[in-house]
């Protein structure tokens, strides 16, 4: 039989499921893997304190309450997927994820925002940095499954106003980059 902690625990999991796309212990284990980090390296990068991040990973804790950890997840992400690909070194990547450190949270709607480079020398995607924003706004206010819900309810009255809740809310964040470039103009 569970205790109410594990139950608890594994209750939290699913929440972050549904607002993360999968557990955040299993995320975390990704991206300490793919880049090279230990925990608390990890948590430097992501500016949590290490038990946060160790409550997070274990279900303690289910949400991460800061947007710009948010973004900076996401972030982290994107740049293990470049590593995973071979697009980024090892080097480059430290370069990166240090840049993330520094100036994930800004307000990357302004002109400076657009104007850093990834690290990696290569300038960074102005428009991925503009949907990381909204999502993280979004997600700072509600989590996926009521911005899904809301979404849903919109569908008959609202359906752009609908598909925007749906794409930047809880879609990822490539889908979200496309449509806001489709969208642009």
């Amino acid at each position: 039989m569970e205790t109410a902690q594990q139950e608890a625990a594994e209750k939290a999991r699913e929440q972050q499921t549904t607002w993360y796309g999968e557990p955040l212990g299993t995320l975390f284990r990704r991206l300490i893997t793919d880049l090279g980090l230990n925990q608390a390296r990890l948590a430097v990068v992501l500016g949590l304190s290490a038990p946060m991040l160790s409550q997070l990973m274990s279900g303690q804790r289910a949400k991460i309450g800061n947007p710009a950890v948010v973004q900076r997840v996401r972030a982290l992400q994107d740049l293990a997927a470049e590593v995973r690909a071979g697009r980024v070194s090892a080097a480059e990547a430290t370069a990166a994820m240090e840049e993330i450190r520094r100036d994930a949270g800004g307000n990357v709607l302004g002109t400076s925002s657009t104007a850093r480079t990834t690290g990696t020398g290569v300038p960074a995607n102005p428009s991925k940095r503009v949907v990381r924003e909204i999502q993280a706004l979004l997600r700072s206010v509600s989590d996926a499954g009521e911005i899904q819900s809301a979404s849903r309810m919109l569908a008959d009255t609202h359906p752009e106003l609908a598909e925007f809740l749906r794409v930047y809310g809880s879609a990822r964040t490539r889908e979200a980059v496309e449509h806001y470039e489709r969208h642009q103009g």
